[in-house]
C-alpha cells in the first residue's frame, strides 16, 4: 500500500511542471487527496486539495491561479499542474490521502497515507 509522487525536476522561473501521485494497493477514489510542500528550513504547508470525485478543490493563496489539481480515478492518479513557477515554489512536494472530507483543519490533520515526495527546483 503506497502513494508515489513523481514529476519533479529543475525548471526555470515562469515554467511549468506536472506532478503525479499514483496509488498502489488501495483505491485512490475512496480518498480525498492533498498536495503539500516543504521548502528547506520551513514547515510543511498544504498546497492544494481535491475531493474523492473532484467536485471540490482548494488552493493555498500562494498558488491560486497558477496551480491546478485534478484526478483520474480510473488511473488511480492525482495530478498537480504547476504553472508560472517562482523560485519560492522550490520545495519537496508530497501527496497525501485522507478519508475525511475537507474542513478548515484538513491540512494539519493526520493523513491515512503519504507519498515519498518529489523535488521541484525553480531556478535560472
Amino acid at each position: 500500500v503506497q502513494l508515489q509522487a513523481s514529476g519533479g525536476g529543475l525548471v526555470q522561473p515562469g515554467g511549468s511542471l506536472r506532478l503525479s501521485c499514483v496509488a498502489s494497493g488501495f483505491t485512490l477514489g475512496d480518498y480525498n487527496i492533498g498536495w503539500f510542500r516543504q521548502a528547506p528550513g520551513k514547515e510543511r504547508e498544504g498546497v492544494s486539495y481535491i475531493s474523492r470525485y473532484g467536485g471540490v478543490t482548494d488552493y493555498a493563496d500562494s498558488v491560486k491561479g497558477r496551480f491546478t489539481i485534478s484526478r483520474d480515478n480510473a488511473k488511480n492518479t492525482v495530478y498537480l499542474q504547476m504553472g508560472s513557477l517562482k523560485p519560492e515554489d522550490t520545495a519537496v512536494y508530497y501527496c497525501a490521502a485522507d478519508y475525511r472530507a475537507y474542513n478548515s483543519r484538513w491540512f494539519v490533520l493526520p493523513k491515512n497515507y503519504w507519498g515519498q515526495g518529489t523535488l521541484v527546483t525553480v531556478s535560472s
